[in-house]
């Protein structure tokens, strides 16, 4: 292990841990509503500087459900909530392939990870990764990062799922805001 300090970066997935998830997908900005407690939860970690990045998979690009531009209006209302709670998101990267596209972006691969480490020029290895699917816990092992698994969204099927099968490594909280007092707590 070595004696280089974590950096203060939380990674965040952005359906069921951010806003609410939809088997028919979020497909505008008046369909993205965030979850109860999560914009305030990402501004305090903002505010406790943290930089806050988003990695998100959006198969619904390539599925012809949303355009990029759809995409784009859902993170400026993403963006402007947490502005206006106080904090602010440093970068978004997202995969807009479809999951038959072997790209290297798509989760659990490491891709959108380089380009948030990229994008910030901050290393992500220690960071903090809080997602709601076992594909998320399996990205943040694979880049060394702190994964947080909340049960909001698709992550209650996999906590319980996954309980004896996650790695130490692994903790398992309600949600964002349970995320981020845990952080902010954690030394």
């Amino acid at each position: 292990m070595s004696d280089t300090p974590a950096p203060k970066l939380v990674i965040l997935d952005r359906d069921g841990v951010i806003n609410a998830d939809a088997d028919d997908y979020i497909k505008s900005a008046d369909e993205w509503i965030p979850l109860p407690g999560s914009i305030d939860a990402i501004a305090a970690l903002s505010r406790a500087g943290y930089l806050i990045a988003v990695a998100t998979n959006q198969s619904g690009i390539a599925r012809g459900f949303f355009d990029e531009y759809a995409l784009a209006q859902m993170h400026d209302k993403l963006c402007g909530l947490v502005e206006d709670a106080g904090g602010h998101i440093a970068v978004i990267c997202y995969c807009p392939h479809h999951p038959d596209a072997d790209c290297a972006c798509r989760k659990p691969k490491t891709g959108l990870l380089r380009q948030i480490a990229a994008e910030l020029g901050e290393e992500v290895r220690g960071a903090w990764l809080v997602g709601d699917h076992e594909k998320d816990v399996q990205m943040a092992l694979a880049a060394g990062c702190r994964p947080l698994l909340v049960r909001s969204g698709k992550g209650a099927g996999f906590a319980d799922r996954l309980s004896g099968h996650l790695l130490p490594a692994t903790q398992v909280v309600d949600d964002l805001a349970a995320a981020a007092r845990l952080i902010l707590a954690t030394p």
